[in-house]
């Protein structure tokens, strides 16, 4: 049975600067919160080692000279049906009724990494130090929060990103800005071949056609201009100004 409301984000590739703030602002919360710590075994050598609840992959994409840089963004995606669940052999890895989102009850973990096989979107992380597997929780033990302002009841890399690339929200309510942001951008989900049905949408990139003339290319402060007198030079010194 499907939930009747699934909370989830929505990232917009098309706005997207690949800045990794959501990545900080994620080990910052989380690390210290409830689904931490996020240790680094190796956070800095060759083959760099740690937890991380977000990542963002950049690549290059189409034929030289027509080339762009795309970065995406990716997560724990809270699939409708997470094929991580029904493998896990202790019960750890469970999905909430009440709004979707999928958890790992840490207490039950083995480690076994059976969920991190099945998962089709690599999301799951093995803490080494705790012996647990962990994933985003869309920062539940925040958004749930009472004590924070309403308008601070959002994911820590939503409040983080600095141009509005995530939106949070239910996207089974139509009238949310989750669902808006879906249907009015042709929002679609990744590997929908897997089957999981994933909850996080992504928005496509989107291009347009810029109007740029000629003389908008030329800087206003260009220090190579003519068009005004060079400094000159043998006037009153500070020393001549000044009196000591």
């Amino acid at each position: 049975m499907a939930n009747e409301k699934q909370l989830a984000l929505v990232i917009d590739l098309n706005v997207c600067v690949g800045c990794h703030a959501c990545v900080t602002s994620c080990k910052e919360w989380n690390t210290s919160g409830w689904a931490g710590p996020m240790p680094d075994q190796q956070p800095y050598g060759k083959d760099p080692d740690g937890v991380f609840f977000n990542r963002v992959q950049t690549f290059e994409c189409g034929t030289f000279p027509n080339t762009e840089t795309v970065h995406f963004p990716k997560s724990c995606l809270h699939c409708e049906d997470p094929p991580c669940v029904p493998v896990c052999p202790t019960g750890a890895s469970y999905k909430r009724e009440s709004d979707g989102i999928v958890l790992v009850d840490y207490d039950k973990c083995i480690g076994c990494k059976y969920c991190s096989w099945n998962c089709p979107y690599g999301a799951r992380e093995f803490d080494e130090v705790t012996g647990v597997m962990k994933k985003c929780t869309l920062c539940v033990d925040r958004i749930y929060d009472q004590t924070l302002e309403p308008e601070r009841r959002k994911p820590a890399c939503v409040l983080a990103c600095p141009a509005s690339a995530r939106i949070f929200g239910d996207i089974k309510d139509p009238e949310s800005e989750a669902s808006r942001a879906i249907r009015d951008n042709g929002g679609y989900q990744l590997m929908p071949e897997a089957g999981t049905n994933p909850a996080n949408h992504y928005l496509p990139r989107r291009k347009t056609n810029a109007q740029v003339h000629d003389d908008q290319l030329q800087r206003a402060d260009n220090p190579l201009s003519r068009e005004a007198e060079p400094p000159k030079f043998g006037g009153p010194t500070i020393d001549d100004a000044s009196q000591w």
